[in-house]
């Protein structure tokens, strides 16, 4: 059979097994070939996957005690992660080892190339320093995003893009490009949210660290932030600047959004604001042809939900009229008081606009003067 180059090994399968007489080397490995045959289809034939090197030989480990049998298996794979822990499942399936009963259990899948990974990012620093060409600057960028992107994690079931988020403070961001820029620029504490809903993993880490929560300039990261805060406890918001996402910051960019960094409570009221201006103006450009045909007439205009007029009368004849009608907008030509304004607002009206106002109280109405 082919051995396979440990060049190629991404994956090694560590099971352990009991069995309960004493059993030989060779029984163990003709069990794990003969009690998988069938079970994966002929794309995952642990005897042809071997043939064709992308499984290596099987190692066994065995220790012998009061007439029963314990060891370690050890499966070296070139395979994929699912195939992997297809094939690792399959394992866990095998009862017998020739004559003798026994179980067969996973103790872990071990990635083979993380020392790697750790090697190659500490000798690109090293050979960084060496650098002493006129290009250093764009190859150190070049380095610095692919050693970003090794020293990329997968958190948790969802396998979430992470750095080192060991510590007690953590930064959330929306997806894995976030996190490469954030690593490439010296901010490791990150994890991505991996979309817009908030995963299991991310829940269970608000528990015990404080979140800042990063997003977009624009109104995707906006949407993103009132998910996420309404999902787990978010200590602090930063936001990219206007109209930029977080993948595309530069270093400037990112410690800067993050120097700058509100409450959640702050973040909220702020941007409770922004979009209550924001509303202001859409409703005062769908209103403004009214607000002109009203201006000087002395009337009263009630409309509806599209801005239509829906009934009109005297202004003189509002303060006995306002405990009847009920309408969407109200547009008045003439002065509106606290009275008039908690009357509309009990008849269902969601904007009042006025020549004038004469109020004390704060309402949640949208109030517009013309």
């Amino acid at each position: 059979m082919a051995k396979l180059s440990p060049i190629s090994i991404k994956y090694l399968i560590k099971a352990k097994f009991e069995a309960n007489a004493i059993v030989e080397k060779p029984d163990v490995i003709g069990a794990i070939f003969g009690q998988t045959e069938g079970l994966l289809g002929e794309d995952l034939e642990l005897k042809e996957l071997q043939k064709k090197g992308k499984i290596g030989r099987i190692e066994v480990e065995i220790n012998y005690k009061d007439e029963k049998t314990t060891g370690i298996v050890e499966i070296p794979t070139a395979l994929d992660k699912t195939e992997t822990t297809l094939v690792a499942a399959a394992i866990e399936t095998i009862d017998r080892i020739g004559p003798a009963e026994a179980k067969f259990f996973i103790k872990e899948i071990e990635d083979v190339r993380e020392e790697k990974r750790k090697y190659i990012i500490e000798r690109a620093k090293e050979l960084l320093k060496t650098l002493k060409i006129p290009e250093t600057r764009e190859i150190e960028e070049e380095v610095k995003t692919k050693t970003s992107m090794i020293e990329i994690k997968e958190i948790g079931k969802e396998k979430l893009p992470a750095g080192d988020i060991e510590g007690k403070e953590i930064i959330v961001v929306e997806g894995r490009a976030d996190v490469i820029n954030l690593i490439k620029h010296g901010v490791k504490n990150v994890i991505a949210l991996n979309g817009i809903k908030v995963p299991l993993t991310i829940k269970k880490l608000a528990k015990d660290k404080e979140i800042t929560l990063f997003i977009d300039g624009d109104r995707g990261g906006l949407l993103l932030a009132k998910n996420v805060i309404n999902s787990v406890n978010v200590a602090y918001v930063a936001r990219a600047p206007e109209g930029k996402e977080v993948e595309e910051l530069t270093s400037k960019e990112i410690f800067h959004a993050l120097r700058k960094k509100l409450s959640t409570k702050e973040f909220l009221e702020k941007i409770g604001e922004e979009t209550k201006k924001e509303k202001n103006k859409e409703v005062y450009k769908k209103i403004k042809p009214c607000l002109e045909e009203v201006k000087n007439s002395g009337l009263v205009m009630v409309l509806d939900q599209n801005y239509r007029v829906i009934k009109t009368f005297p202004f003189a004849q509002l303060k006995r009229k306002i405990f009847e009608i009920k309408g969407y907008a109200l547009v008045v030509d003439g002065l509106v008081t606290d009275s008039i304004i908690k009357q509309a607002e009990k008849n269902g009206f969601e904007i009042v606009a006025a020549r004038n106002f004469s109020i004390k109280e704060k309402y949640n109405l949208i109030l517009i003067s013309f």
